[in-house]
């Protein structure tokens, strides 16, 4: 069992692997399941909570995940109150964990380590100035954003109790929102069939918030 868990991280880290696995969500959910049966639900708690926890895999995938998973659930793969409670756990303490990183390292990480792109961090800084301490929860449904948010929260030294309550609404609302619409669209004969095109959707949608922010900066400077 170990073994396997270590193997799944492993799928995680490698980056050829990781693009397959966020463009076809579907097809490796079936290779969760059939290798870890039970344990399928670890293995989902962990990739939703190093996905909003760790600010070196913010590109693993996290919408389209918890959408497919609710359309997994909706024909008995999964038993969608026990998925909702690991999903929910996941993402809250994901984002506490990430908000102590940030406040223990603060910015010096993005000069130490130049792994991190501190263009994330300055996008994630001015998401903040728009939308003030909201910004927690509505970071949760811009990917990149939603991985950065908590570290800058902890980097800004926000109090932890402001963040915590903002966190815990943030958390509920996306694993609500994506399981349960999943877990309701997921019973139609046409998204069944056509999971491929949902996943690229929820992908396209969900970066409709970035591009839109990259195209108002390309203004600025015309």
């Amino acid at each position: 069992m170990i073994y396997k868990l270590c193997l799944a991280v492993y799928f995680m880290v490698n980056i050829n692997i990781l693009f397959d696995f966020i463009l076809h969500v579907d097809k490796y959910l079936d290779i969760i399941i059939q290798n870890f049966g039970i344990f399928s639900y670890i293995v989902l708690f962990l990739v939703i909570f190093i996905e909003t926890g760790l600010i070196i895999m913010p590109f693993l995938p996290g919408d389209s995940l918890i959408f497919i998973v609710g359309a997994f659930a909706a024909k008995g793969s999964f038993n969608i109150f026990i998925i909702y409670l690991v999903f929910l756990v996941a993402a809250i303490l994901g984002d506490s964990l990430n908000y102590w990183i940030g406040s223990y390292f603060g910015e010096r990480i993005f000069y130490k380590w130049k792994f991190f792109k501190k263009e994330y961090l300055d996008k994630t800084k001015n998401f903040y100035k728009k939308h003030g301490g909201e910004a927690i929860i509505l970071a949760r449904f811009v990917p990149i954003v939603r991985t950065f948010a908590p570290f800058v929260a902890g980097i800004g030294e926000m109090n932890y109790k402001k963040f915590l309550r903002y966190n815990i609404i943030g958390g509920f609302l996306w694993v609500t929102l994506l399981l349960f619409a999943g877990y309701f669209f997921g019973r139609l004969e046409w998204v069944e069939k056509n999971l491929t095109i949902v996943i690229y959707l929820i992908i396209f949608i969900s970066l409709i918030p970035v591009i839109i922010e990259y195209l108002m900066e390309k203004r600025k400077y015309k």
